[in-house]
Formats: C-alpha cells, sequence, structure tokens
C-alpha cells in the first residue's frame, strides 16, 4: 500500500475537505432556519399551517437525500437558476450556482429533521414557563421567542451537535451532481492514479479527523452551556 500520490494530489483533498465544511455549515444555517419555521407551524393552532408543516416533514424524511438532490438540481433548477455568488465561487473554485443548488437541497433535508429536534425541545419545557411569560404581559408570540425557545436551543444543543455531525457525512451525496467536496475529490484522485482503495482510505481519513473534531467541540459548548447555567 502506497501514498506517495498525495505528494501530487493532496490539494484536491484540502479542497474537498474544505468544500465539505463550507456546504455542511451553509445547509445547518439554512437547516436551522427552515427547521425552527416549521417546528412552529407545527406548533401552531392554525389547523392548514399545521398540515403543511407536517406534509414537509413527513415528505422529506420519507425519501433519500440523494432523491431529493437529484429533483432539485435536474428538475427544479430547470425553471429556477441558482445565481452565481462571485465571492463564494473564488473560495470553492469553481461556479458556486451548482454548490448553491447542492447545499439548498442539503439544507431541505436538514431542516425536516432539525423541525422534529426543536419541536421536541419546545414541548420539553414546562407548560408554567409560557404561563409565566404571558402573566408578566408577554403576548404568546413574545414569550415564545424570548423564553421558550431559548432555553429549547439549550435543551437540545446535543442533538444539533448530532446533526452537524451528520451533515458532515451526508454532504458526500452532492458529489453525484459534481460538486467537488471531498468524496468527489477521492474519486477524482482514484481515476486519476487508477488506484481503487488508497485514495478511498484517505478520504475516510479526513472525514473521521472532521468528524471527530467536530464532536469534541460541540462537547466542549455543551460543558460551558451547562457550566453558565
Amino acid at each position: 500500500m502506497s501514498f506517495l500520490f498525495l505528494d501530487k494530489y493532496a490539494w484536491y483533498y484540502i479542497n474537498g475537505a474544505k468544500n465539505t465544511i463550507l456546504l455542511t455549515c451553509i445547509a445547518l444555517f439554512f437547516g436551522i432556519i427552515l427547521g425552527l419555521m416549521f417546528a412552529l407551524l407545527r406548533l401552531s393552532d392554525n389547523k392548514a399551517l399545521k398540515y403543511v408543516a407536517v406534509a414537509y416533514i413527513e415528505i422529506i424524511r420519507g425519501t433519500p437525500i440523494l432523491i431529493q438532490i437529484m429533483i432539485l438540481y435536474f428538475g427544479v433548477t430547470q425553471y429556477i437558476s441558482f445565481p452565481e455568488i462571485p465571492a463564494l465561487s473564488k473560495l470553492i473554485g469553481y461556479d458556486s450556482s451548482d454548490f448553491m443548488a447542492g447545499a439548498a437541497a442539503v439544507a431541505i433535508n436538514s431542516g425536516a429533521y432539525v423541525a422534529e429536534i426543536i419541536r421536541a425541545g419546545i414541548q420539553s419545557i414546562s407548560k408554567g414557563q409560557m404561563e409565566a411569560a404571558r402573566s408578566l404581559g408577554l403576548t404568546k408570540s413574545m414569550a415564545m421567542r424570548y423564553v421558550i425557545v431559548p432555553q429549547a436551543f439549550k435543551n437540545i444543543l446535543p442533538a444539533l451537535g448530532n446533526e452537524f455531525v451528520t451533515l458532515i457525512k451526508e454532504t458526500s451525496v452532492v458529489s453525484v451532481i459534481g460538486i467537488m467536496e471531498l468524496t468527489k475529490a477521492g474519486d477524482i484522485v482514484r481515476g486519476a492514479t487508477a488506484k481503487g482503495f488508497e485514495p478511498l482510505i484517505v478520504a475516510a481519513v479526513i472525514y473521521f479527523s472532521i468528524t471527530f473534531t467536530a464532536s469534541k467541540l460541540v462537547g466542549l459548548l455543551e460543558r460551558r452551556m451547562r457550566v453558565s447555567d
């Protein structure tokens, strides 16, 4: 087993790892926004809004992420084009419109899972918290915004950390639409070197390094938040 090819192809892995982390951060950021929105809709007293949220969550959770990416990329983008962002294109090294399409698909998928995480977090807060906030003159929306949701996010931080780690690995599926992330980098090196095993081992080691570091950082953040309580 030889890894001498890294002298020539290490840059592919570096660029792929950078794009994987960037893609994960973008997807999780918008996934949390979508998750919070649909969690609140699902908890709404309005049945129409609740049904919309349930439909989104069940459809996304009930279909493979690979199918969702292909539907968005080959179907939706025929009618709606993702704009190129020059700064992002310079950062990732190629046209950012495809990158954003992949990030959007992963964010939509993540949003459904985050919605359920947030919903569970909100429901874990004692009803007395809402009653106390309302007794102080806050409206229901203000109480949810300033009292319930901040407490819920503290409770669900471990689950959100797990979602972040999971997304790092799940972003590998966007390689099917040509996005240059870590799995795609491994495939390119595998094709260029005619080595079927070693390039994948390198990619796996980098994935593990990223996810292990992310898990430790999430754990550190959890401990610091417990101390601050």
